[in-house]
């Protein structure tokens, strides 16, 4: 069951859609019967090595044809339309950068092929973006796995597209080019692009986003935001850690709620499992006052990104 939670994005720009997309390669199916909806600002694309993501991201560029459905962007199908281009960059996760040309080489080829009208100020803009300056008159060959990465987002912005799409974007960057880059994606976001970006690190995705799309096994497992997915997922229990002026006390009094499936008295102040996440904050407050206990934190434990997308891959 796919679990979808509304988006928080209110942003206008370029829309990407599939519609039953489903792809496979000989007997192994990629992708089952998936529809979706990206829109403007940044999300996030999760799953397991060998979800689909990737076929996904291809099949949005128009790279692969679906084998059902419809991939359309801003309402016009994205297989065997050259136009598409126009609008849409990719970063593929597989580097297919030639070595022995430079950055400044690399990026005006890709300015020239879109036949843009100034491709050396594109170029500069690009390279400026990425901030290659320094290092644009070297071989790629010469760049860290980083500086690379770079070059290649750059070629992918040079034509200011409206939709960028990265599969794995932060591979080999340090720390210092990750934060840049998730600024980088941050601004084009507030400038009102459509950002998707597929990546392993969790960390990264919670960061630069906390709307996400969850393939697991080919079929969409969830999408929204994942806080709002969270709330959605009533089958498994909410996690509290409640902190008081007595917590010995105030954990004997909640395990007589029937919203309370358990509480552990811990160190660090109650651990307590609910079944019923909207019944239990409401009876909190009344049974501390009525204990006269004072309450000085009440914290979700288990509404991050890595806790939301575990429970769905255990699905």
């Amino acid at each position: 069951m796919t679990v979808v939670a509304e988006s928080t994005s209110t942003a206008r720009s370029a829309t990407v859609e599939l519609t039953g997309v489903s792809h496979w390669y000989g007997n192994v199916v990629a992708v089952n019967d998936i529809t979706l909806t990206v829109g403007s600002g940044v999300t996030g694309l999760l799953g397991p090595n060998g979800a689909g993501k990737t076929t996904v991201l291809h099949m949005m560029a128009g790279f692969l044809r679906p084998a059902r459905g419809a991939v359309h962007l801003d309402g016009k199908p994205t297989w065997r339309d050259p136009e598409v281009y126009r609008k849409l960059g990719l970063v593929t996760e597989r580097e297919t950068v030639p070595g022995f040309l430079t950055a400044q080489e690399f990026v005006l080829s890709g300015a020239k092929l879109h036949g843009l009208k100034d491709p050396l100020a594109a170029t500069a803009r690009a390279i400026g973006i990425v901030e290659l300056e320094e290092a644009k008159d070297r071989r790629i060959s010469t760049y860290s796995k980083g500086m690379r990465q770079r070059a290649r987002v750059a070629a992918a912005l040079v034509h200011d597209p409206s939709v960028l799409l990265l599969d794995e974007p932060f591979n080999g960057m340090d720390p210092r080019q990750r934060l840049h880059m998730m600024d980088l994606l941050h601004r084009m976001a507030g400038e009102g692009r459509t950002i998707l970006f597929s990546s392993h690190i969790l960390e990264e995705v919670e960061r630069l986003s906390g709307t996400i799309q969850v393939i697991v096994a080919g079929r969409l497992a969830a999408s929204g935001h994942y806080r709002h997915i969270r709330k959605l997922m009533t089958n498994r229990p909410s996690v509290y850690l409640v902190r008081s002026s007595n917590d010995r006390r105030l954990g004997a009094v909640l395990m007589g709620l029937d919203a309370v499936a358990g509480v552990e008295l811990e160190p660090s102040g109650l651990q307590v499992r609910t079944s019923d996440h909207g019944a239990f904050t409401r009876a909190l407050a009344k049974l501390a006052r009525a204990e006269d206990i004072r309450l000085t934190a009440v914290q979700p434990r288990d509404e991050s990104l890595e806790n939301v997308f575990s429970y769905l891959v255990a699905q």
